[in-house]
C-alpha cells in the first residue's frame, strides 16, 4: 500500500462523510475499507460521488444492513442528495428488494434525516 494511495481513500472518505476524525487506522479492516474501497473502488472514474453513494445506499437498502445504511445515508445527504430523494429511493427500492426492506430503509432514512437535519 503506498502513501498515496492512503490518502487518496482518505480524501474520498473525508468528501463522502465529512468527517471531523480521522478513522482507526489500527484496524485493520477500517485500513483495508480507506485503501481498497475508497481508494480504488469510490475513486475510480465514471460515476460521480452523488451517483456512488446513491447506489450504496440503494444496495444496502436491498441486503437489510441498516447499520451501515445508516452510514451511508448521512454521506449521501452531506454530498447533497435531497431528503425528498433519499425518501423517492425507497419507495422505488420497496417494490424491487421488497415492501420490508423498503419500509425498513423509509424508517432509517428518516432517522437519519431528521439527525442530520439538527
Amino acid at each position: 500500500m503506498s502513501d498515496d494511495r492512503r490518502e487518496r481513500g482518505l480524501a474520498r472518505l473525508r468528501e463522502l462523510l465529512g468527517l471531523e476524525a480521522e478513522p482507526d487506522l489500527d484496524d485493520p479492516l477500517i485500513a483495508m475499507a480507506v485503501d481498497h474501497v475508497f481508494a480504488d473502488v469510490w475513486s475510480r472514474p465514471g460515476l460521480e460521488l452523488r451517483e456512488r453513494s446513491l447506489i450504496t445506499c440503494a444496495a444496502l437498502v436491498a441486503l437489510g444492513k441498516e447499520h451501515e445504511l445508516r452510514l451511508h445515508l448521512r454521506g449521501a445527504l452531506h454530498v447533497g442528495v435531497s431528503p425528498e430523494a433519499i425518501e423517492e429511493m425507497m419507495i422505488h427500492l420497496a417494490h424491487y428488494s421488497g415492501w420490508p426492506t423498503g419500509v425498513t430503509g423509509l424508517r432509517v432514512a428518516r432517522d437519519v434525516i431528521a439527525d442530520f437535519s439538527k
